[in-house]
Formats: structure tokens, sequence, C-alpha cells
């Protein structure tokens, strides 16, 4: 009997053939060296048949969806601490009516206790675009996009706190541990970029509550977990080569592999230690793609304007760059890019007190960025498929928290969509008069990654990964693809 399929005694006196993974079959094999740069080709251009198999020769290996997708990509603006939708894309009158008076409904029970009178938006609203959809003086910018968005105006959250409900827009549910979406889309996809993570987080300064668990790949391998990017140069830390000369590093790098292989022939197929060399292997290609992508000297000085690279506020500056470095990744073909808030505005969108100043600044922030990606995204024929979400974890109340604040509201607050085959310069759903619960057409957020998930050609009840017993997924076992939004 051949070596590689000879038995082994295991410690209980049983008998049991050794694992023999694909990869130490080529390696093994009479021309392994040609097959495994074969099979290396062959899974980079999704070609390698069965997605099971390309998993195993490479993690991020492009595969096929499960239909026709709309998009390719995805970029998530996570706007954290939770944007006033009566502030920004739901115009509620008779707040301006109420102004000052008890609040005419029940109140569910809110962070705190100081609950003010009904609270009139401090800023005015004005409609945009041949659709008229209303945006507020928050966003004049992004106002003027207002056909290309699909405004979902009865959005919901199951949980009304930081931490939970940030686990729950990220991962489907509310406790930490689960894989985020980004992971998810990894998973199921892959990547069409071979040189940078298919699932990268461009860090303006604020991690979320609840930390980088929102980012984790949970009990899928640990090869689809998020990279975070830090908004500065280098963004990653060693990626840039330490030894003098390359082919020093190259040998490390050898030395690296040969150990690795001699670490699967003795203890077989382990998830942390296949993906920490796919990893390794990712990293060193890194080295030389980061610098490129980071680099946007290169851009015209029309461009670096669009996206307010030169503006006064220095936030605008860092946002900006954020969605520029976006575009750039969705042009290399990476799948799930998410942008958060740049620091230093207050605390996040989260104003229970300060409001006006918060929300202003926090707007300023992102206003001219997000504004600049689509319309970069659209002159350059990339919008069509690249699925653009902008969310917070929960939106705020109608009454005032003391004079100049809001508390959190998990019962009916806005997001918004566009392009990636979703229809543009509409609104879905609706709150009651006053922004306070969603009454119409109400959007959960497992419907809300169904429907991303769909976009991108993934039946969200087919993509399931074996763990603890049962058939996991993103959406568990609810959610439901809003195909009213869908063009």
């Amino acid at each position: 009997m051949p070596d590689s399929v000879a038995p082994r005694s295991t410690h209980c006196g049983r008998f049991a053939a050794p694992f023999v993974s694909r990869r130490d079959m080529l390696a093994r094999t009479c021309h392994g060296f040609g097959a495994i740069a074969l099979s290396s080709l062959l899974a980079q251009q999704g070609l390698s048949a069965p997605a099971a198999e390309s998993r195993d020769l490479n993690p991020f290996a492009p595969r096929k969806p499960h239909f026709d997708a709309r998009a390719k990509s995805i970029i998530f603006l996570y706007m954290d601490g939770g944007p006033s939708q009566v502030d920004t894309f739901d115009p509620k009158p008779a707040l301006d009516k109420y102004n000052g008076k008890p609040f005419g409904q029940k109140i569910e029970p809110t962070q705190f206790n100081n609950i003010g009178g009904t609270l009139a938006s401090p800023w005015k609203f004005k409609k945009y675009g041949e659709s008229g959809i209303e945006v507020s003086d928050l966003f004049p910018m992004v106002g003027r996009h207002v056909d290309k968005l699909a405004v979902i105006r009865s959005m919901v959250s199951a949980f009304p706190e930081h931490t939970n409900a940030n686990y729950f827009l990220h991962t489907g549910h509310g406790q930490q541990g689960r894989p985020s979406m980004g992971a998810w889309v990894g998973y199921g996809l892959g990547s069409e970029c071979v040189d940078l993570p298919a699932f990268i987080i461009l860090n303006g300064g604020l991690i979320p509550p609840g930390g980088l668990d929102n980012f984790n790949s949970g009990f899928l391998p640990a090869a689809y977990q998020g990279s975070v990017f830090a908004g500065i140069d280098p963004p990653v830390a060693n990626v840039k080569p330490s030894e003098a000369k390359p082919e020093l590093q190259r040998a490390k790098l050898d030395l690296m592999r040969r150990l690795d292989r001699k670490n699967l022939e003795r203890v077989g197929k382990v998830d942390a230690l296949e993906s920490a060399i796919a990893n390794y292997e990712l990293a060193a290609r890194m080295q030389l793609a980061v610098p490129d992508l980071m680099d946007l000297s290169k851009e015209t000085k029309a461009t670096q304007d669009l996206y307010g690279l030169i503006a006064e506020f220095k936030n605008t500056q860092t946002f900006g760059r954020q969605c520029l470095i976006a575009r750039r990744l969705v042009e290399r073909g990476v799948r799930f890019i998410e942008l958060t808030c740049p620091g230093g505005n207050g605390d996040r969108w989260d104003q229970h007190g300060g409001l006006r100043d918060g929300h202003k600044k926090n707007a300023l922030s992102v206003d001219q960025g997000i504004a600049g990606l689509l319309e970069d995204l659209k002159q350059r024929g990339l919008l069509d498929t690249t699925l653009v979400v902008w969310a917070g974890e929960f939106g705020r109340t109608p009454f005032g928290q003391g004079s100049d604040g809001r508390d959190h509201n998990p019962f009916g607050f806005t997001i918004w969509m566009a392009g990636g085959g979703v229809k543009g310069g509409i609104t879905y759903g609706a709150t009651d008069e006053f922004g306070y619960k969603a009454v119409e057409n109400k959007v959960e957020v497992h419907d809300l990654h169904a429907t991303m998930l769909h976009l991108l050609g993934v039946d969200h009840t087919k993509q399931t990964f074996r763990f603890s017993g049962r058939d996991m997924r993103l959406t568990d076992v609810h959610g439901h693809v809003i195909r009213e939004i869908l063009a």
C-alpha cells in the first residue's frame, strides 16, 4: 500500500487512513508542481469547477453565484451611532406643528429618562431631482443624486442599544460571535482580486461599539474575516517589506511555505492553519498591491476635488479619501468594502445632546465624499454593478431628549441604497406622521441582508454553513428580498 494511504495507529488502538488533501495529492504526484501552478491559475479564474474544491485550493477564488448577479461589489457606508431620520431623509411637518408640546403617542422604553417634548427638525427639507424626493439641508450634495437612490423609510431593528444593534446590523444576530455580512459575501463568492482581501474595512477613525467582532468571520473559515485598513499610509502594519533585498523576503516566504506544508502533512486539514497559509500568501501579494492602491497622486485634481480631498473641513477630507479608495477597490474587484465615520465630531451620530452641532458636523464630514462617490461610479460605468448602502444601526426619536438631543429609535428609521440593480428616485415604506414607528412596508435587517445577497446573485436561503449541528446562514430563518426596489 502506498505511503500516502498507509494506515496509522490512533491512541485508542483503532486504525484510520490519514487524510490526504487535494493539495497534498498534487504536491506528491509526479509533475505535482506543474499541477499546482495549473490549479492555482484555474482557481484564480474561477474555472476549477466545484466551489468546495476551489475553496480548498484558494479560499479567495471567485465562485459562481446561484443566479445572474446585478452587482459585483458592495460599498457599505456605515453611519455609526444612528442618524436621525426626521432630520435627514424623512420629513415630518407634524413635528413643526407640535414643536415643544408633549409627545402625542405612547412612548416606548428609551435609553434615558430625560424625555422632552415633540422636537421639530432644526433643518429644512428641499425637493431634489425629477423624483422630487425631499432631503434635508444636512445633505445638499447627496440630494443632487436623489434620482439614483432608493430611500427606505420603514427600517426597523430588534435592538435599541448600540453594541447589540451593531452586531445585528453587521451579522444578522444581536450577540457577538457570528460572521459579518462581508465574511458571508467572501465565503459565498470569493474575490475577483487576487492581491487584496475580499472584505475590507476603511476605518475613518471610529470602530463601532462592539469592536472588531462586527467584522469577524465567526464560525466561517478565518480567511474570510474583514481586514481593517487605517486612514493613513501605510494602512496596515508591515505592508512594506523590511528586508533590504527582495530575494531575502522570497527566501523567508519559501521557508514558511515548506514549514506550513510539513505541518499540513502532519496534522491534516485544520482551518486555523489553512487560513494562516492563505493569509500569509495574500499578505505577500498585498505588499505590492497596497502602496499602489493608496497612492492617490495619479488621480486628477478634478477627481480629488470631487471627493473633497482639498475641502477646508478635515473630516470631509478624511471621509472623501475613504470614498475614493473604495472606488479604487471596486475597480480592483474587491467584493465588500465598509467605511466607518471619522472621529472628532462629538459622539458619532449619537446626539443625545448637541443635536444641531453634532449632526451638522457628521453630515459635513460625509456629504461631499458620498456625492462624489455616486457621481464618479456613474461616470465610470461602475454604479450599475456596485451596490452602495447607507445605514446606521437605528434612528432617533421625534421627541427631544432635553432641549437639543434625540434618543435611540429602532422602531422606524431610514436607510438608502443605490446602484447594483436598485431602482433610483423612489421611496419605499413609511413611518407615522411623527416619524416614530414604521407603519407601511416594514423592512427588517434580515430583509436588508437578503436583498443585498440577492443583488450579488446569492439566494440567502441556500448560502449555508454547517455549524453546531445546524445549517447556519446570514438571515437565520428569516428574511425576504425587497423586490419592490429592484430595477
